[in-house]
C-alpha cells in the first residue's frame, strides 16, 4: 500500500483531475465545485516485475477472427458501430432522458437473442414488469432474452455467471454500486469501479457489453470523462421528444469511423431503421410557396435532403422578432446582414422573421447558408424560387459563395430524389445526370433565380374635399 504524507490532495469528481491545492473550478472539465479532498498524497512507489501468464507472440500467429464484428439486426446501429459489434466490445451509449435509449437497446436485445445468442438485460431504473410491458409494446419477446433488475454490481456479475451471455445490456452504469467502494451511485469511483469490472468480465469472456449513460444540462455524458476513454466505442443517441427522428452518432469507434450517423424513427410500436430518411424533412406541394428553399447537409457522410421555410411578417412593436427553430441563431442573423448590406433588400429590418426547418433536423453547416438566404428573400418578396431546386453554398459577410465539401455526393442524393436544378458555389465539378447546375459566385447572382414578382396595380388616391368649386381646383 502506497504511503500518504500530511499534505491533503485534491479530486474533480466530474473528470478525475487531481491536484495538491483546492480550487472553485476543475481546468480540466471547467466545471464548478467539484474538486474535493480526498486526503494524503500518495508516495510514489515501484511495481516489481511478475511471471509472464501469456507470452507474447509474433503478431502473424495471432487470430484475428475473433475480433470479426456481428450483426445485431438493426442495419443503421450497424452502420454506425463499422458493421456490428465486436466479441468483447463495450459500447457507451448516451442520451438525454426519453429520447428512446432503453427501446432501441431492448429491441438490439430481442434481435441478437432471436439468433439465438443468450443475451442479459439489467435494468437500474426500471422494475422487470415495467420492462416485460416495454417488450410485450415493441414485439421484443424471445426465448434466448433474460432480464434482471439489479442496482448492486456484485449481483451483475453473479447473473453473468450464471447465465453466461454472449451480450449484456445494463441500463443503466450510473445506477449500479459496489458495496466495496464508498460513494453514492453515480460518483467518480463508483462508476469508475463499475465501469472497470464489467470491462474486465466483457474480455475475459468474449462478451459484447452496451452500457447506457445519462448526460448533463450542457449534453455531455455524466462521471468522470475516464468513462469515455475505458469503453471501446461512445455513440450519442440525438432527437427531439416533439419529433419522430432520431439520430445514433458516433463519437469514438476503436473498430470503424466516426463520421457515420444512424437515423431512426421512434413510433409507438417501437423504433425502426430508416435507410432513406429524407421524406421526413420535406413537405410535398403541387406548387413552390413562397418562404422555403430546400437544400442538402451532410450528416457524417450520409446526405440528407432537408427543407428551410422563413416568414417575415410586418412587426407590432419597436424591436422586431428574431425566433428561429432548427437553424442556429447567429447564422440566420449574419444572412440577415448579407442580404441587406450585400443584396439590397431592406425590407427585412423593420419585420418580424421566423425561420424553421422541417421534421426536426437541425442546419448546423455552413452548407446551408445559401438555401436560408434565399428562404428569407423569397419570403421577403412574397415570391416562390422555382420548383425543382436546391441550394448548397457557405454566404461569407462579403457576399461571396464559398465551396462546401461533399458536393458531388449532395447533387447526387438531390437528383436520387427527383430535384432537377441546384445552385452551387463556383468550382464545384461536374452536374449530374438530368440535373442543371447553375454555378454562382455572390448572393447577388444567386438572388437572380428569383422571378421577377408582378406589381399589383395601384389604387387611385381618394380626392381631398377642400370645398371649392370643381374649376378651381382644375
Amino acid at each position: 500500500m502506497a504511503r500518504r504524507t500530511d499534505r491533503p490532495s485534491y479530486r474533480c469528481t466530474e473528470c478525475g483531475w487531481s491536484t495538491a491545492k483546492w480550487l472553485g473550478r476543475c481546468p480540466e472539465c471547467q466545471a464548478w465545485g467539484t474538486v474535493e479532498e480526498v486526503g494524503g498524497t500518495p508516495a510514489v512507489r515501484t511495481t516489481a516485475a511478475s511471471r509472464v501468464v501469456s507470452p507474447a507472440r509474433p503478431i502473424g500467429e495471432v487470430d484475428g477472427h475473433r475480433a470479426t464484428a456481428r450483426g445485431t439486426g438493426v442495419p443503421e446501429l450497424d452502420r454506425v458501430l463499422g458493421g456490428g459489434l465486436v466479441p468483447g466490445a463495450v459500447v457507451l451509449l448516451a442520451g438525454e432522458p426519453g429520447v428512446g435509449k432503453s427501446t432501441l437497446l431492448l429491441d438490439v436485445a430481442a434481435k441478437a437473442a432471436s439468433a439465438e445468442r443468450p443475451t442479459l438485460y439489467v435494468t437500474g431504473e426500471e422494475s422487470a414488469g415495467q420492462v416485460r410491458l416495454r417488450a410485450d409494446r415493441i414485439g421484443a419477446i424471445a426465448d434466448h432474452l433474460y432480464l434482471a433488475a439489479e442496482t448492486d454490481l456484485s449481483a451483475v456479475l453473479g447473473q453473468l455467471d450464471q447465465v453466461k451471455p454472449a451480450l449484456l445490456v445494463l441500463d443503466s452504469v450510473q445506477t449500479v454500486a459496489s458495496p466495496a467502494i464508498d460513494g453514492a451511485p453515480g460518483g467518480m469511483a463508483q462508476v469508475r469501479e463499475v465501469a472497470g469490472a464489467l470491462i474486465r468480465a466483457s474480455k475475459d469472456r468474449g462478451m459484447s457489453t452496451l452500457l447506457v449513460g445519462h448526460v448533463t444540462k450542457d449534453g455531455a455524458i455524466a462521471g468522470p470523462r475516464l468513462l469515455e476513454h475505458l469503453v471501446d466505442v461512445v455513440l450519442h443517441f440525438e432527437g427531439d421528444r416533439h419529433a419522430r427522428l432520431r439520430l445514433v452518432r458516433g463519437v469514438k469507434n476503436r473498430y470503424g469511423t466516426t463520421d457515420e450517423v444512424g437515423c431512426f424513427e421512434l413510433h409507438d410500436e417501437g423504433i425502426t431503421s430508416l435507410a432513406d430518411p429524407s421524406g421526413l424533412f420535406l413537405t410535398r406541394r403541387a406548387e413552390p410557396v413562397p418562404g422555403t428553399c430546400l437544400t442538402v447537409t451532410l450528416e457524417g457522410r450520409r446526405p440528407l435532403v432537408a427543407e428551410v421555410q422563413s416568414l417575415t411578417v410586418d412587426s407590432q412593436i419597436p424591436s422586431p422578432r428574431r425566433t428561429t427553430s432548427g437553424l442556429e441563431t447567429s447564422r440566420v442573423s449574419m444572412m440577415l446582414a448579407v442580404l441587406e448590406q450585400r443584396g439590397q433588400i431592406t425590407a427585412l429590418g423593420k419585420n418580424d422573421i421566423y425561420t424553421a426547418t422541417v421534421g426536426g433536423v437541425k442546419l448546423s453547416e455552413p452548407a446551408a447558408d445559401l438555401a436560408v438566404a434565399l428562404a428569407l428573400a423569397s419570403a421577403a418578396s412574397d415570391t416562390p424560387l422555382p420548383k425543382n431546386l436546391v441550394a448548397i453554398g457557405e454566404v461569407g459577410l462579403a457576399g461571396e459563395v464559398r465551396r462546401v465539401t461533399g458536393v458531388q455526393r449532395r447533387l447526387s442524393e438531390a437528383a436520387r430524389l427527383g430535384f432537377t436544378h441546384a445552385l452551387v458555389p463556383a468550382d464545384s465539378g461536374e452536374a449530374p445526370a438530368g440535373m442543371r447546375v447553375r454555378e454562382v459566385a455572390d448572393i447577388g447572382e444567386a438572388l437572380a433565380v428569383l422571378p421577377s414578382r408582378p406589381r399589383r396595380a395601384r389604387a387611385p388616391e381618394p380626392r381631398q374635399e377642400t370645398g371649392e368649386p370643381e374649376k378651381m381646383r382644375r
